[in-house]
């Protein structure tokens, strides 16, 4: 007798199920979980899958428990295989298209020895009534309140909206020179020289100029920070913090003499494959930042510090389930302390751009506001209007990016971002 073969898509789901696992209940970042979770799943269609289905779980994660409790008489552990189980299936076939015999095949198959007669229950009860998730996400937590309260009802609001789906993908050129051309070649839209924005969803290595290095991906608010710092051709630049080496790559093709220091080896060599790919040049150094010190003196510094990303959530909603988001005094203290070494490696006259990609005030204008109590060297240096793209705005010299931003647009991630000058 032949066994019963498993269901197409089942080990997408079970991965998927690892990943979420990963990240609710281990507090592992969604990306850094992969290679972990998805062990043993050869077939690329089925990673790729394994992660779609993980990342539109964390994106809808309060309004899918709620569908699953609203059918159940008392409520399933949170991390019980059945609810985890559940919530891949749910998400699949509204989110996804998975059709109804397939979401309750590939459901049950996770629960082998399990509660299967629960979950076939749930499954049919909730098919049959024809669910449907609400037209926007509900923020999990209680983001939605406390963005509400730091920035407005309507960010909160445009959060809620932009955690929807898949946000579309920016480049940022190595010489912005060729924007148009880029723009043409690629399809795309640009919303400031040295920009181009694509359709989500496309497969970047195989566009034209990515062998040959001629833009890198970048989302467009992420590439304010090392545009605001105004490199000249060799100037002495730190770049702090540097991996993934968008921001290394910007201040090289600027003319910069860059040093780009990160504390993970592993991150700092997808710094240099980025730099031979682009062929553009820095030197790199894996090493903390608290311990380690340069033999000199930089013209100008950029530190993207380590931050609670709650910002970046478009494009990684694991952000908003990880304790990092919800515990900021760690973090904070870091930024702190790397923000009054970076001050000390500055030359008299040079310039420190300060950012994070949060959108907590304690991330950035009440770090900014410390930062100028302890160091009454260093001054505040406003960024003009005429300096970011079209949408954008300065608020008392530093530059904060919120949901909302560019809307109509596409939109773009959250930050902040500060220009300072030395004495």
């Amino acid at each position: 007798m032949r066994p019963i073969a498993d269901p197409p898509g089942l080990p997408a789901r079970r991965g998927a199920a690892r990943l979420l696992d990963a990240v609710l209940h281990k507090g592992i970042p969604l990306d850094g979980a992969l290679d972990g979770a998805l062990r043993g799943i050869q077939r690329p269609d089925d990673r790729a899958l394994a992660r779609n289905l993980a990342s539109s779980v964390l994106r809808w994660l309060p309004d899918l428990d709620g569908l699953i409790d609203g059918a159940t008489q008392r409520p399933l552990p949170d991390d019980s295989r059945a609810r985890m189980a559940l919530r891949t299936g749910i998400a699949g076939h509204l989110l996804l298209g998975t059709p109804d015999h397939a979401v309750i095949s590939t459901t049950l198959a996770q629960l082998e020895g399990g509660p299967r007669r629960l979950a076939h229950a749930v499954l049919s009860r909730l098919l049959r009534e024809g669910i449907k998730l609400p037209e926007v996400p509900t923020l999990p937590g209680d983001f939605h309140r406390r963005w509400a309260e730091a920035w407005g009802e309507d960010v909160a609001d445009a959060a809620a909206r932009g955690l929807a789906q898949e946000p579309p993908v920016d480049l940022t050129l190595r010489d912005p020179a060729t924007t148009d051309e880029w723009a043409e070649t690629l399809g795309g839209v640009s919303l400031f020289p040295g920009h181009i924005r694509l359709a989500r969803g496309i497969a970047v290595p195989q566009l034209p100029g990515f062998t040959e290095g001629a833009w890198w991906v970048q989302d467009l608010a992420a590439s304010l920070p090392a545009r605001l710092l105004n490199v000249q051709e060799h100037d002495a630049v730190l770049d702090l913090c540097a991996a993934p080496g968008g921001k290394t790559m910007q201040l090289s093709a600027a003319g910069g003499e860059v040093l780009s220091v990160d504390m993970a080896p592993l991150r700092l060599e997808r710094v240099r494959e980025n730099l031979t790919r682009t062929k553009l040049r820095a030197d790199t150094v894996a090493a903390d930042a608290l311990k380690w010190a340069p033999k000199r003196q930089f013209d100008r510094i950029l530190l993207d510090a380590p931050c609670s990303a709650t910002g970046i959530f478009r494009r990684h909603p694991d952000v908003l389930h990880v304790k990092a988001a919800r515990d900021l005094a760690p973090v904070v203290a870091l930024q702190a302390a790397l923000l009054d070494r970076a001050v000390a490696w500055l030359k008299p006259g040079g310039t420190l751009v300060f950012s994070t990609c949060s959108l907590e005030r304690a991330e950035g204008e009440d770090q900014l506001a410390g930062l100028l109590a302890r160091n009454p060297g260093v001054a505040l240096q406003p960024v003009e209007a005429g300096e970011l793209p079209d949408g954008f705005a300065a608020t008392d010299g530093a530059v904060r990016v919120l949901p909302g931003t560019v809307e109509t647009r596409g939109g773009c991630d959250g930050f902040f971002v500060a220009r300072l000058k030395k004495a």
